[in-house]
């Protein structure tokens, strides 16, 4: 299981992009962090999530 925003989900194996793809999120919206660390962009597609990970995704949000 990874924790993905504190939901745990069976998403081991996939990749962060794969993850992203089955969600709402828009991706110039957002950042990832993995494990404590951010994930850039252009890793999304080659960052496969592992048992145990931690990810936190956040949406920025416009407004004033």
């Amino acid at each position: 299981m990874v924790k993905i925003n504190g939901e745990p989900l069976d998403m081991a194996g996939k990749t962060l992009a794969e993850y992203l793809a089955s969600t709402k999120y828009d991706p110039m919206r957002i950042a990832v962090e993995c494990n404590g660390e951010i994930v850039p962009k252009a890793k999304y597609g080659e960052t496969v999530l592992q048992e145990g990970d931690v990810i936190e995704v956040v949406n920025f949000v416009g407004g004033g």
